[in-house]
């Protein structure tokens, strides 16, 4: 039997000789030495030990009264696998038979601080992730809202079980989404997933034959068309491939080209793989993302302003590309103000990797930036013989002065960090028109920088647009100051759930969320919820 229907077992009595509700309300008996018992066996764990000697060793699980508090434990045992969760790690299996073997104090002290252990495990699992998001991939620059141990077992004795242990898991709509989303894949890959793929090729309108009779089979079967026998590639075939494409990112023309094939070739295993790891991303952002906040998923190359839960802005955005040093990191800060007409300190990493090369083929190369020595000074580039520096010891800056052609544009958004990323504007709009947007050094640039720009202001100014533009007007470089900071979360979700609870997905363009999974595998996820 499975760790998981062993822990459906014993809530439910279903297992002979299992610990189910009417075993579990039997007393065990009283062991004289169990809290010398107990303080040993605590004792290599700080929390617990702390815990047991506030409450004078009295036993959380295996004393008189402790029978609700274990059936709500097992019961939340059973939907451990459901939510994406490691089961081995608490197995449930091994804490049953525990409980049917206690025949000494020892056996007790024992199997008292093992349910311990494996609550504070599961607690620790289901609310803030199984994994620690930067072992995982340096980008990944989140700190998962961590909860004391202490803290949570104290609350934990000191409340409804059932209540408690149900409000552990985050508490977001889109997290129940995936969730349901989840449950539904893993039927779907017991079925055998969406059928055969689609051959190579590009499919449009007018067109017939083999390919697209796959390419009709392949969108019925995932719900995009009903049941038709028309092997031509009619309006209805390309309604179709139009919705597919809006729900992955892609250019919604109607035709089935290599992105669209490639994206509708996606196995439903694979499909199912990119939601346990949002559900992993969003147990990381277990925490209150702020009333209002920004919301940039580089998988989805969009950025935008959330308001009590809704969108109220959004935005086309360029992100690093996948590179070592360019890749967008993922964290949360805070947007404290903007700087319209903003100057280019460019990056000492740019100027010793890009520039200085092109400087010492042709000292007058990048004429629009600035060279600045070590006083601040800007000095001439005559008589410099750049091939006398290395990337180690060259001495100057180089800064672009305010103006259209500035890389970042005409207004950048500050959320001061270690990492020296922002949102800005840029000059460069014709990557905005690309599925793909990664060609970044790292920061975010925005397709609207000054609708964005007014968004942000306007609940602080009846005029955000006059503000902003009576700073723009002035063409030197001006801070406009946010009164209450905004809330910025750098996010990589490939696959998110819709409001009417249908999934999107994007391509892993960095690869992390493979990284994740087969992490997350290692520590025992399985893909059908089933672990044993």
């Amino acid at each position: 039997m499975t760790a998981v229907a062993m822990a459906a077992a014993v809530t439910t009595g279903a297992v002979v000789g299992s610990v189910g509700p009417a075993m579990a309300a039997q007393e065990l008996p009283v062991l004289s030495p169990f809290r010398q018992a107990i303080a040993a066996a605590a004792g290599s764990d700080r929390a617990l030990a702390a815990f047991y000697q506030a409450r004078d060793y009295e036993p959380l699980w295996t004393g008189r009264g402790d029978a609700r508090r274990r059936e709500a434990f097992f019961r939340a045992l059973s939907g451990a696998g459901a939510q994406g969760l490691p089961v081995r790690r608490y197995d449930p299996a091994v804490l049953a038979r525990a409980f049917r073997e206690v025949r000494t104090e020892r056996d007790r002290d024992r199997l008292e601080v093992l349910m311990s252990e494996a609550f504070l495990q599961y607690a620790h699992d289901v609310q803030t992730g199984v994994l620690t998001p930067s072992k995982v991939d340096p980008d990944i620059k989140r700190k998962a809202p961590l909860r004391d141990r202490r803290a949570t077992i104290e609350a934990f004795a000191k409340s409804s079980p059932a209540a408690f242990l149900a409000q552990l898991p985050p508490h977001n709509p889109d997290y129940d989404r995936l969730l349901k989303a989840k449950l539904d894949m893993e039927r779907l890959v017991a079925r055998g997933g969406w059928g055969p793929t689609v051959p190579d090729g590009k499919y449009e309108p007018g067109d017939s034959g083999r390919g697209v009779i796959a390419l009709r089979n392949r969108l019925v079967a995932m719900g995009y068309l009903g049941r038709t026998a028309s092997a031509r590639y009619d309006g209805m075939l390309q309604h179709a491939v139009q919705l597919f494409q809006a729900d992955h990112g892609l250019n919604a023309d109607g035709v089935a080209g290599r992105d669209t094939v490639r994206a509708l070739n996606v196995s439903a295993r694979d499909r199912l793989k990119s939601i346990i790891v949002a559900m992993e991303r969003l147990r990381w952002m277990n925490m209150d993302l702020g009333k209002r906040y920004v919301w940039v998923n580089e998988a989805d190359f969009t950025a935008r302003v959330v308001d009590d839960g809704k969108t109220t802005f959004e935005t086309r955005a360029v992100v690093g590309k996948n590179g070592k040093d360019t890749r967008s990191p993922e964290f949360s800060d805070q947007i404290e103000f903007m700087v319209v007409n903003p100057t280019w300190n460019v990056p000492r990493s740019i100027v010793t990797k890009e520039y200085l090369p092109m400087l010492q083929k042709n000292p007058n190369a990048v004429s629009y930036l600035k060279l600045i020595n070590s006083s601040g000074q800007t000095v001439s580039r005559d008589g410099i013989d750049f091939t006398q520096f290395t990337a180690q010891d060259f001495p100057f800056e180089l800064k672009q002065p305010p103006s259209a052609r500035n890389a970042l544009g005409l207004v950048k958004f500050m959320f001061p960090n270690r990492y020296n990323i922002y949102l800005h504007d840029t000059p460069t709009k014709y990557l905005f028109k690309r599925d793909t947007r990664a060609y970044s050094h790292g920061c975010i640039r925005l397709n609207d920088p000054f609708d964005f720009a007014y968004t942000l202001l306007r609940p602080q100014t009846s005029d955000p647009k006059g503000v902003f533009k009576a700073a723009l007007a002035t063409g030197v470089e001006t801070i406009l100051n946010l009164k209450k900071p905004v809330p910025v979360h750098l996010v990589y979700f490939t696959a998110w759930p819709t409001a009417r609870g249908t999934m999107t997905y994007r391509r892993d363009i960095y690869g992390r969320d493979a990284e994740i999974f087969d992490a997350l595998a290692k520590a025992g996820v399985a893909l059908d919820g089933v672990q044993g």
